[in-house]
């Protein structure tokens, strides 16, 4: 058998704690950034439209144009990743993230602007799933469940700042600059993850050659172009035809990806990752998961702002107590018992869902956010937090180090993608509803629906076997 020479982790001694918090403080860094920048843009749609003359399509290019390129390019970035070596391909992602950020706030065109979306985008999918992948390289046991649980509280705090943060930013109009300091809050940060990322990350190593799948490739990012662009604009334009027929199209393009896997012999997904135990019912649940709280998150802040009238900053700052009660959940799961870790995800995910249901019933009792709404967001925030992290940690547990970079596409891939279904079918049965029963029932409705989608990914993840064999 062929042995792989892998990157070891960082050796014992007394220099480790620094090396390690400082390579985990530039990749989540890094996540952080692209976590914002998906959200914070929403914010500034309608200063930008202003400013640029955009019709209504080139908005929805504009805010979508960064999240179907990020969801295109996720497996290309991994698997690219894998062959030339995760610092390199970080590095590189993140320089072009950074500096596609740059020309998005010098953009003075429409046409411009959505271009360097797609740029931006793209660099975030080749920087992003080297996070997980470096993780899993050089992060075992305990460390690694206590990054992942540090990853997870970034992607919940940084989907709720990204809003605050954007209504902040748009409302100060600092130096007259209007809407472009959202992009250009990632220039600095991004040049000096750069100078850092390129003295603590861990080196590459040689590994064993592997041939870039291209006809997996072409046939995957086909697949999940023709499933993104009709979610995401779907709606907007009243399910034309051609939405329904590229979601078919999806269906028969996946099952094309499928042959082309079987048919080579560097498949893009192997076949030993995906079948890894508790990798499906890991990932089902993530994913639906990840539609649920996506799609809270969305039609919550939508019926805040529409509804409600309320500004994009104290729409973003109602969401606190979920945010931070996530965050503490993920950074502690591991303190509780560990006989409660097998089924902690599952039960996690059910306090979650029937918490949206109560949300759901507070909004219908009140027409405005009052104290049971507010106190209902903590188990919301709690259940979801301890469901998240253990359940990428599972995920990843029977996965070799070999298989890094294919695991975190995945991983990544699922996630991604859940977090634009939950916004284009949660938005969209907020918007129906309230265009046809008004905002006072399309929200509780919305949110029951949304909280039945969380009981169905704690039903996947009670089938994640409880304990797996491990390489970590």
């Amino acid at each position: 058998m062929t042995t792989l020479t892998l990157t070891k982790p960082v050796s014992t001694g007394v220099a480790q704690p620094v090396r390690t918090t400082a390579i985990l403080i530039v990749l989540l860094t890094a996540q952080l950034m692209a976590v914002l920048d998906a959200n914070i843009v929403n914010v500034a749609g309608a200063t930008i439209r202003t400013d640029l003359h955009a019709s209504g399509a080139g908005l929805q290019l504009i805010i979508a144009g960064f999240t179907i390129a990020y969801a295109v390019s996720l497996i290309t970035g991994a698997r690219v990743g894998g062959i030339a070596g995760h610092r390199r391909v970080f590095l590189a992602g993140l320089a072009a993230f950074t500096a596609a950020s740059l020309a998005c706030g010098l953009a003075d065109t429409s046409t411009g602007l959505i271009a360097f979306r797609f740029v931006q985008g793209v660099g975030a999918a080749f920087m992003i799933p080297q996070v997980f992948s470096l993780i899993q390289r050089h992060f075992t046991g305990p460390a690694r469940a206590r990054a992942i649980g540090r990853y997870a509280a970034v992607i919940a705090g940084g989907v709720v700042a990204g809003q605050v943060l954007g209504g902040v930013i748009v409302d100060a109009d600092l130096w007259g600059t209007g809407w472009r300091p959202v992009f250009w809050i990632n220039v600095p940060i991004g040049a000096i993850l750069l100078v850092a990322g390129a003295r603590v990350l861990p080196r590459d190593e040689a590994a064993e050659p592997r041939r870039l799948d291209v006809g997996g490739l072409t046939t995957l990012m086909a697949t999940v172009l023709a499933l993104v662009v009709p979610l995401v604009f779907g709606h907007d334009q009243g399910w034309p035809l051609w939405s329904w027929l590229s979601l078919a199209g999806s269906v028969a393009l996946f099952t094309a990806f499928m042959a082309v896997q079987r048919r080579v012999q560097a498949p893009l997904m192997p076949a030993r990752v995906v079948r890894a135990p508790g990798m499906l019912a890991a990932l089902g649940a993530m994913f639906l998961m990840m539609t649920a709280y996506s799609g809270y998150l969305f039609a919550l802040a939508l019926h805040l702002q529409t509804a409600l009238h309320y500004s994009p900053m104290r729409a973003g700052l109602t969401f606190v107590p979920m945010a931070v009660a996530f965050a503490a959940a993920s950074l502690n799961w591991r303190r509780l018992p560990e006989h409660w870790h097998g089924r902690m995800s599952a039960v996690g995910l059910l306090v979650a869902g029937l918490s949206i249901g109560l949300i759901g019933l507070a909004l219908h009792l009140h027409a405005s956010p009052g104290a049971l709404f507010f106190i209902v967001q903590v188990p919301f925030g709690l259940g979801s937090g301890v469901a998240y992290s253990p359940l990428v940690a599972r995920a990843l547990a029977a996965v070799a180090p070999a298989d890094a970079a294919d695991a975190s596409g995945l991983v990544t891939t699922s996630v991604q993608l859940a977090q634009v279904v939950g916004l284009a079918v949660i938005g969209s049965l907020y918007l129906a509803l309230a265009a046809g029963h008004g905002s006072n029932l399309a929200a509780p409705a919305t949110l029951v629906v949304d909280g039945a989608i969380a009981l169905a990914a704690a039903a996947c993840a009670w089938l994640v076997p409880r304990a797996t064999s491990t390489h970590a």
